[in-house]
C-alpha cells in the first residue's frame, strides 16, 4: 500500500482533502509539519478525516510537530501518534510514499 504524507495545513491548502479523496482502503496518511492541524478535533476537516478512518485508512500524526504547534492535546480520536522512528518505520513498511504538497 501507499504512505501518503501531508505537510500543509488544511486551512491554507487542499492537500489533505485531495489526499483523502485519492487514498485507497488500507493506505496510511501521515500528517507532518503544518499538516498536523488536520488531526485536530472540531475543525472543518475533522469529519472528513473521521470518514477516511472509518473507511480503513489509517491516519498518523507526527507527535513532535503536534507539540511544536501546541495542539497535542486536541488530537482526534483514532489518529495514531508517531515519533521520527515511527515515521521511518511507516516509510519502510509501505510499498510507496506519496507526498502531497
Amino acid at each position: 500500500m501507499i504512505l501518503h504524507t501531508v505537510n500543509k495545513s488544511p486551512f491554507e491548502k487542499n492537500s489533505l482533502e485531495s489526499c483523502l479523496q485519492h487514498a485507497q482502503k488500507g493506505s496510511a496518511v501521515l500528517l507532518i509539519e503544518d499538516g498536523v492541524f488536520g488531526a485536530t478535533k472540531g475543525t472543518k476537516i475533522s469529519d472528513r478525516v473521521s470518514e477516511a478512518m472509518s473507511n480503513d485508512i489509517t491516519v498518523y500524526a507526527l507527535e513532535g510537530d503536534l507539540k511544536a504547534r501546541g495542539v497535542a492535546d486536541k488530537v482526534m480520536d483514532g489518529v495514531k501518534l508517531v515519533d521520527y522512528a515511527g515515521f521511518v518505520d511507516l516509510s519502510v513498511d509501505q510499498d510507496k510514499v506519496q507526498a502531497w504538497l
